[in-house]
C-alpha cells in the first residue's frame, strides 16, 4: 500500500496488490489491530478505523477479515502487539524514501529495512533526513468519467474546504488538510463520488527523474520493501512510469 502522489504510481502498485491479496489483507489486519487498541473497537467513535475500514474495503477485503481483525485487537481472540516505527533514507540516485512499519519484533524490521536499502544501492539515513521533503496530506483519487466535469468537483471540494483539485491523466487527485479529510471524504460521497483511493499519505515537495538502469533497481527496491511482512507503507520521491 505505497503512498505515491502520481496515479501511474498507484497502478503500478494496485497491479501487485491484486497479486498478493493475502499479503495487503494482513498488513491492514495491523493497522486495524492498531487503530482499536489506540481508539476502541467503534468505527463511529475512532476516526482512525472508521478511515482503515473504509481502505480495507476499497481494497476487497472481506467484512470477515475486517471483525475478525477488530475482535482480535480488542482481546476477544487473542493476538500481537505492533509497533509503528519510520524509517528513512535514500534509494540510488539521491532519491528519498520513507518507510512505515508495524511489526512485534523492531531489531528484525530494522535489519530487514537496512538490508534492502543496502542490497539495492541505497542507505538507511536518521530521522529526519528526508521527512522534510515531504508533507502530511489527505489524498482522493477519482477516476474521470462522464458524470462529472472538473469545474463541479472542483467547486464541491473547495466547498467542503479541500485544499486543492488536480487534474492527472484519467484522473482527478483532491488534497486536503489531514484534519479534513474525513470531512472532505465524506462530503464528496454525499454526492455519489467514489473513489479510486482514499488515504492519508505523504506527498514529495518535488521529484526526481532516474535512468532506466537506476529505475529498475529502485523498483526492486520497492518491490522488496512492499513484499515484506512489516512494511506497511513506502513513500518516495521517484517519478515511475508504466
Amino acid at each position: 500500500m505505497s503512498g505515491h502522489s502520481k496515479f501511474n504510481n498507484i497502478k503500478h502498485t494496485k497491479e501487485k496488490m491484486d497479486k498478493q491479496r493475502g499479503k495487503i489483507f494482513t498488513k491492514l489486519g495491523k493497522e486495524i489491530a492498531v487503530a482499536v487498541k489506540m481508539g476502541g473497537s467503534d468505527p463511529n467513535s475512532n476516526a482512525k478505523l472508521a478511515n482503515i475500514i473504509s481502505k480495507a474495503r476499497s481494497n476487497n477485503m472481506p467484512n470477515d477479515n475486517i471483525q475478525r481483525s477488530i475482535k482480535k485487537a480488542a482481546g476477544e481472540l487473542g493476538g500481537g502487539n505492533y509497533e509503528e516505527i519510520t524509517y528513512e533514507g535514500y534509494g540510488i540516485g539521491g532519491s528519498a524514501v520513507i518507510v512505515n512499519v508495524l511489526t512485534d519484533n523492531k531489531n528484525r524490521a530494522a535489519g530487514d529495512v537496512r538490508h534492502i536499502f543496502d542490497k539495492c544501492g541505497g542507505s538507511m539515513g536518521s530521522t529526519g533526513c528526508v521527512s522534510f521533503m515531504f508533507e502530511r496530506l489527505g489524498e482522493l483519487v477519482i477516476e474521470k468519467n462522464d458524470t462529472i466535469t472538473e469545474d463541479e468537483l472542483f467547486e464541491w471540494a473547495i466547498e467542503s474546504e479541500a485544499n486543492d483539485v488536480v487534474d492527472d491523466g484519467d484522473v482527478f487527485e483532491v488534497y486536503t488538510d489531514p484534519s479534513k479529510f474525513n470531512q472532505v471524504k465524506d462530503a464528496l460521497e454525499a454526492k455519489g463520488i467514489k473513489f479510486l483511493s482514499a488515504d492519508i499519505t505523504l506527498i514529495p515537495s518535488s521529484y526526481i527523474d532516474l535512468d532506466e538502469k537506476q529505475t529498475q533497481s529502485f523498483e526492486k527496491m520497492i518491490d522488496m520493501l512492499e513484499d515484506n511482512d512489516d512494511v506497511q507503507d513506502v513513500y518516495h520521491n521517484v517519478n515511475l512510469n508504466d
